[in-house]
C-alpha cells in the first residue's frame, strides 16, 4: 500500500509539472491572443512568390533578395521543389520576382535557404549573400557572390561546425566572418520540442570567422532574427517566446555585450533595419498556437511591427500591419525601401504595400 502511495504522489507531482509547463507554453506562444485587422490602404500580393518568402535583406539600390521555398519542421509547405533565391527590384513598378541562377558545382536539389544577411566589400563593391540551408535537415551557411548583371549567385563555400547545430538567421560582418542564432538547443529533432516544453533559456548566438567560432550570447529561449545597426556597433536579436528584442554591444573581442531589452508583445521573426532611420522592422507571429496546429479554415495571421529610438529610454513599438491569416499567413520578414513595405511569410505568399 505505501509503494503505491509513494507512486500516486509522483505521478500526482509530475502531472502537475507537465500541466503548468503546458500552460506556460501556451503563454509563450500566445496561444489566446486575439488580434484586430490592422490592414494598409494599398497592399498587392507579389506573383511568382507564393510558397513562402521566409526572409528578406534590402540593397542600397532597392533590390531585393528573397528566399523562398523553406521546408522547416512542424510547417506546413505547399511545394515539393527545393528552394530558391530570388530577386525583385523595388525601382521597378511592375514589381516582377526574378530568379537567381545558381552556378555550377552546388547541390541545387536539397538547397532549403531560411536566413539570408549580404556584405558589401568595400574594396571592390562585390556582394556576399550568406545563406542560412537545411539540406535534409541539416544546419549549414552558404556563401554566395551575387552577379547583379547576370541574375546569378557563384558558390564560393559552405560552412558547417557542431556549434551551428540549429542555425535561423545570420547576419554578415565580413567577406567570410557573420553571427548567427540557434533557434533550438537540442540537435535531436525529436528533442527540439523538449527545450520548447521545459521553457529551458539554453540557446546562443554564435560568432564564425576562419579564424575562430565561439559563443558570443547565450540564454536565448530561442534565438530567432538577427541583424546589425547602421553604425555596425549593435547587433540586434529576436528571442522569439520572450516576445522582446535583445541590444547587443559588439565587444573588441566579438562577444556581444547586453545593453537593453524591448518587449514587443508579439512573436518576432526576422529583423530588418532602415539604414537611414535605424528603424527595427519586425515580421512576427501574432498567435503562435495556430501557426504550430495550422488550419486552413482558421489560419495564422500576420504582424509587422517597427520599433523607433530604440535606445532611448522608452523606445517606440508600433504595430504597422495585423492580418488574421485572410491575406497573408505565418508573416517572417517586414522590409522598407521608399516609402514600401514588403512582407514575406514561411510557406504563404509575399505582399508589397504603400506606407505612404
Amino acid at each position: 500500500m505505501g509503494k503505491l502511495i509513494v507512486i500516486g504522489i509522483i505521478v500526482a507531482v509530475v502531472a502537475a509539472f507537465i500541466g503548468q509547463r503546458i500552460v506556460d507554453l501556451r503563454r509563450r506562444v500566445l496561444f489566446s491572443r486575439p488580434l484586430e485587422q490592422n490592414h494598409l490602404p494599398n497592399c498587392k500580393a507579389i506573383k511568382g512568390l507564393d510558397y513562402g518568402s521566409e526572409d528578406i535583406t534590402m540593397l542600397p539600390n532597392g533590390q531585393a533578395i528573397i528566399s523562398t521555398g523553406l521546408k522547416f519542421p512542424g510547417m506546413p509547405s505547399f511545394s515539393d521543389a527545393p528552394g530558391k533565391i530570388y530577386t525583385l527590384n523595388l525601382e521597378d513598378s511592375r514589381l516582377k520576382p526574378v530568379e537567381l541562377r545558381i552556378g555550377r558545382g552546388f547541390d541545387i536539389d536539397s538547397f532549403n535557404p531560411h536566413g539570408i544577411s549580404t556584405y558589401i566589400d568595400e574594396k571592390d563593391l562585390s556582394i556576399h549573400l550568406f545563406v542560412v540551408n537545411h539540406p535534409e535537415g541539416k544546419s549549414q551557411v552558404e556563401i554566395f557572390q551575387f552577379v547583379e548583371q547576370e541574375n546569378s549567385i557563384v558558390h564560393l563555400k559552405t560552412i558547417k561546425h557542431e556549434l551551428l547545430h540549429s542555425v535561423n538567421d545570420i547576419v554578415a560582418v565580413g567577406p567570410e566572418s557573420f553571427y548567427a542564432t540557434n533557434d533550438h538547443y537540442f540537435e535531436n529533432e525529436k528533442l527540439k520540442p523538449l527545450g520548447m516544453l521545459l521553457g529551458l533559456a539554453w540557446c546562443t548566438v554564435v560568432y564564425y570567422s576562419p579564424e575562430e567560432v565561439k559563443v558570443v550570447a547565450d540564454y536565448f529561449y530561442s534565438g530567432n532574427g538577427i541583424n546589425i545597426s547602421p553604425d555596425k556597433k549593435n547587433i540586434y536579436v529576436s528571442d522569439i517566446p520572450d516576445h522582446a528584442i535583445h541590444v547587443l554591444k559588439i565587444q573588441e573581442n566579438n562577444t556581444l555585450g547586453h545593453i537593453k531589452v524591448v518587449p514587443v508583445g508579439s512573436l518576432c521573426d526576422n529583423i530588418d533595419v532602415d539604414g537611414d532611420t535605424g528603424d527595427l522592422w519586425l515580421g512576427c507571429h501574432p498567435n503562435g498556437g495556430k501557426l504550430m496546429h495550422y488550419n486552413p479554415e482558421d489560419p495564422p495571421g500576420s504582424e509587422v511591427i517597427k520599433i523607433q529610438d530604440i535606445y532611448s529610454e522608452k523606445p517606440v513599438v508600433t504595430q504597422v500591419y495585423a492580418d488574421n491569416g485572410s491575406v497573408i499567413q505565418g508573416s517572417t520578414v517586414a522590409s522598407v525601401y521608399k516609402g514600401k513595405l514588403l512582407i514575406g511569410s514561411i510557406f504563404h505568399k509575399a505582399l508589397c504595400c504603400d506606407l505612404k
